[in-house]
């Protein structure tokens, strides 16, 4: 009997807490405050088994409690002051729960506060006897918004605890509620404007923005610069913002990009400064347009008259970031210092053909050739340069500057032959070399300063070359963050099985692939995706390209003896969780690094290989134990570069039957055909036509492709047995490994490159 009764209360709590949510759904779900008021009371009143309930809402402006109720077939109001002269008003005023027994007995009423009164005018104009009262103040953040009232208990002497518990959960849940109804009210009265997310977000409030609307309309400047200047407010932040009142992309100045100059030829600069708008890029069959203000309507109707038709994209965009960009498109930022002015102030007629150049003879603060250096840096960073090379062919003959974009040299500049040794001698001083020395070649680094105070790293190598002239070769590192893992361009099974790997404690990670070709950038991706407060991670780099936080990278030093393998054996002592070596370059270092992973790190490198499966066979060739390379194997990385197609000009088209079949023999036609790849008129693929963006070569920037070998049990086995490289292909596909060939098909069919970079990079 007992064990029925037990399960009947449980039943009893069990349907009461269903109820409870029910109603704190209903609330959460209500419309409006109105809708509380009158639609609610009878789920509550019979939650807590009341006769009568009263809801109230605060009124700050009148220091007033309000409820509405339906009288007949109206909406009727009462009032009460915020005061201890009413129950409701003192728990208003106070935030105190009160639990009255008897509202007829003063000497109760007296105890919870000595000015509380009882007013029973309502009973006696109703003829309604009120007994117990249970009031709850409606709170949010500690801010009183109301109060909640119930009346005689109908089962019991009082409200019990139980009741105020459930009643405190209804009233947390509407003080959300009315917390809510409140702010969407003042945000429909109050007209939107372009810095409500600041507001929302804290970084400002309603009173420093005034103030900076009041002082920008003293200053008559803009009032974005004086929230970043005055205020402190982030640029990014303040660009959320603007993006999401004008419903487009923000945009920020970046000195690499240039204005179409067919665009900007037609229209007038003092125009364009006087109205802060300019057209950023192309876009498909329209241009980007970049504007402080989209929503200008007479602004907008010019810019489309200025366009002659043509579809516009907006961006956003501050009226200083704009003013630079016109700066830069009209050559104002360099008018002094461009190539052409530059290469006038150089006299080759006056200079002599044995030039001998020490570091006292140059003018650091006038020099031409200073000049010239800058400006040579420079223009291959805006022109996303990864190389520089200056190539002298002696006094008689123009020296030429070449950039490498995206892989490829391209002749930038010619200077006069005899100022060949001027311009090394300037690039040996910013390196700190030895500008004596001209008969061995010399390493060195550059940390040059750009315009707008971003700071770029250059490499420099020195080379002796026939008839007494010296090359050099400068290597750009601008890249100083890692680029997130899922941005590497992998395939869902790659990003997926690399993923998983990297979050082994222990084994051995190699990637692999010629010089060039991103080895650094992907394993600095795989280290910023695990780099965790609780792994202590170690890098041995040569050199260090590419900084994280978290990380304690080393720069080793061959030339004093600090090698990789003595950076990896200085590491084991240093309580690490994760190791990363440059390179393997040797026999010594793979097997520190299979020492390593095998007492319990992870391991992290490069190799200089073709694909994944010859990494194995060049590492046993090596002489190392196959079984214990096996044991600590987790994956290979191959991976090549390849040149994307310009967005700009990309177009697609129909590709005729050979090239059809050479995409499907180089994918494996069966594995080919299983893609739903089919040859119809449906069929397109992508090339660029070649624009200003990628000066007219069809491609900018480039993009990787993947190859990942994933070190199964299977695997494992055969390369214990040392097994040949067919066998492990073979398994390695069956087990859905894509090759490098395979997933650069799949990037030409999406229009990520064409299948002539693939042929470049990946086939032999």
């Amino acid at each position: 009997m007992a064990q029925l009764e037990s399960v009947l209360v449980l039943q009893e709590r069990l349907a009461y807490e269903q109820r409870l949510v029910q109603l704190v759904d209903r609330i959460h779900a209500a419309k409006s405050i109105d809708s509380l008021f009158i639609e609610l009371q009878g789920e509550i009143l019979g939650l807590i088994d009341a006769d009568r309930m009263t809801l109230y809402a605060v009124d700050q402006e009148r220091k007033e409690i309000y409820s509405k109720f339906l009288s007949i077939d109206t909406v009727k109001e009462i009032r009460v002051p915020i005061a201890e002269r009413s129950i409701a008003g003192y728990v208003a005023a106070t935030g105190k729960v009160v639990n009255i027994a008897d509202a007829y007995d003063r000497a109760e009423i007296a105890k919870i506060s000595p000015t509380l009164t009882f007013d029973s005018s309502w009973d006696k104009k109703t003829g309604f006897r009120t007994q117990q009262i249970l009031a709850m103040p409606i709170l949010h953040d500690g801010r009183a918004l109301g109060v909640i009232q119930l009346l005689n208990k109908r089962k019991g002497p009082r409200f019990t605890r139980d009741d105020e518990a459930g009643v405190a959960r209804i009233a947390k849940t509407l003080g959300i509620a009315f917390n809510n109804q409140h702010q969407l009210t003042q945000s429909q009265s109050r007209p939107k404007t372009k810095f409500d997310y600041l507001l929302a977000q804290n970084r400002v409030t309603q009173e420093e923005l005034n103030s900076a609307i009041a002082e920008s309309r003293r200053r008559q400047i803009d009032v974005e610069s004086i929230l970043i200047e005055q205020y402190k407010v982030p640029k990014s932040e303040l660009g959320t913002s603007l993006s999401q009142f004008f419903r487009c992309p923000f945009v920020e100045f970046d000195e690499r990009v240039i204005p179409p100059p067919d665009l900007m030829k037609d229209l007038k600069l003092e125009y364009l400064k006087r109205n802060f708008w300019l057209p950023l890029r192309r876009e498909d069959d329209g241009v980007v347009i970049l504007i402080d203000n989209p929503q200008d309507l007479q602004r907008v109707d010019s810019v489309a008259q200025a366009m002659k038709n043509r579809k516009i994209k907006w961006a956003v965009g501050l009226r200083k970031d704009i003013a630079l960009y016109l700066g830069a498109a009209s050559g104002e930022s360099a008018s002094k210092d461009s190539i052409g002015n530059i290469l006038g102030d150089l006299r080759a007629e006056d200079a002599p053909d044995t030039l001998e150049m020490t570091a006292g003879e140059l003018d650091e603060n006038d020099s031409a050739v200073i000049r010239l250096a800058n400006q040579i840096i420079m223009d291959a960073y805006k022109a996303r340069a990864s190389d520089i090379h200056i190539e002298p062919y002696g006094a008689q003959k123009d020296t030429v500057i070449r950039y490498r974009v995206d892989g490829s040299c391209s002749e930038y500049q010619k200077i006069p032959g005899a100022y060949r040794r001027a311009i090394v001698a300037r690039i040996k001083i910013m390196a700190q070399l030895d500008i004596s020395e001209r008969r061995k070649p010399q390493d060195g680094k550059i940390k040059f300063r750009l315009a707008e105070g971003r700071e770029i790293e250059l490499r420099v190598a020195t080379v002796p070359t026939a008839n007494a002239n010296e090359d050099v070769v400068m290597r750009i590192l601008a890249a100083s963050d890692s680029i997130p893992i899922d941005k590497l361009g992998m395939t869902e099974r790659n990003l997926r099985e690399m993923k998983k790997v990297a979050e082994k404690p222990y084994g051995l990670i190699l990637c692999v692939g010629p010089t060039g070709s991103g080895k650094t950038t992907t394993l600095h991706s795989v280290l910023g995706y695990i780099n965790k407060p609780e792994r202590k991670i170690w890098t041995a780099e040569d050199p260090v390209e590419i900084t994280q936080y978290g990380l304690r990278q080393v720069q080793v030093m061959p030339k004093i003896g600090f090698t990789f393998a003595q950076a990896m054996r200085a590491f084991l002592r240093a309580d690490p969780d994760v190791i990363m070596v440059g390179e393997m370059r040797d026999e010594e270092t793979a097997s520190t690094g299979i020492e390593a992973s095998l007492t319990g790190h992870l391991v992290f490198s490069t190799l200089h290989t073709n694909s994944s499966v010859e990494t194995v066979i060049r590492l046993l060739d090596m002489g190392l134990d196959p079984f214990n390379f096996a044991d600590a194997l987790l994956g290979v990385l191959a991976q090549r570069l390849v040149k994307r197609i310009c967005p700009d000009c990309r177009a697609e088209y129909h590709p005729d039957r050979a090239e059809f079949d050479e995409l499907a023999e180089a994918y494996g036609k069966d594995a080919f055909e299983k893609l739903g790849q089919k040859y119809d008129e449906a069929f397109v693929l992508y090339k660029g036509k070649g624009c200003l963006s990628c000066n007219k070569s069809g491609y900018r920037g480039r993009a990787a492709i993947h190859e990942l070998l994933i070190a199964g049990d299977e695997l494992k086995r055969l390369i214990s047995t040392k097994a040949r490289v067919a066998e492990m292909l073979a398994l390695a596909r069956s087990e859905g490994m894509t090759t490098l060939v395979q997933d650069g098909v799949l990037k030409s069919l999406s229009g990520l490159t064409d299948f002539r970079q693939v042929k470049a990079v990946a086939i032999k």
